[in-house]
């Protein structure tokens, strides 16, 4: 599927030659029908013209065959979607500012060490000289 961003990329013709199969558009008339979509939703997510899904709706909604309207709008996994969207970009902005962070920390250090040849980095996989570490008790016994 085209995102909405792809399809004002597209021309005229690639727009006219997209597709949708008979069973995605029964699942989205299926949604709007137990209102969990709404025509414009799933037209801004899908990049389709309102006409479209109304032409979807009438060719295979239940509801409107028997001339049932809709008034109440539930939340839609359509608005779900869109805010786990906003959510992940949110989520990537806070990773690459600890990025940054933890890129700078560690040049400072390099810096550091460069500057006061001094080794602040803890080496791992280093055993530590023979004199350190905790000795046992020497009792003396008279």
């Amino acid at each position: 599927m085209a995102t909405v961003e792809n399809y004002q990329r597209l021309s005229v013709r690639e727009r006219q030659n997209r597709y949708f199969s008979d069973d995605f558009k029964r699942k989205k008339v299926s949604e709007i029908d137990r209102n969990i979509s709404t025509i414009a939703e799933i037209s801004r997510e899908y990049s389709v013209s309102k006409t479209a899904i109304h032409k979807w709706l009438y060719r295979y909604s239940n509801m409107r065959k028997k001339g049932i309207k809709q008034v109440v709008e539930a939340k839609s996994d359509t608005r779900k979607i869109h805010q786990m969207k906003q959510q992940i970009k949110d989520l990537e902005q806070v990773i690459g500012q600890k990025q940054l962070l933890i890129d700078f920390q560690q040049k400072a250090i390099e810096l550091a060490e460069e500057e006061y040849q001094v080794d602040i980095k803890k080496k791992f996989g280093i055993k530590p000289p023979s004199g350190s570490g905790i000795i046992g008790k020497n009792i003396i016994t008279e």
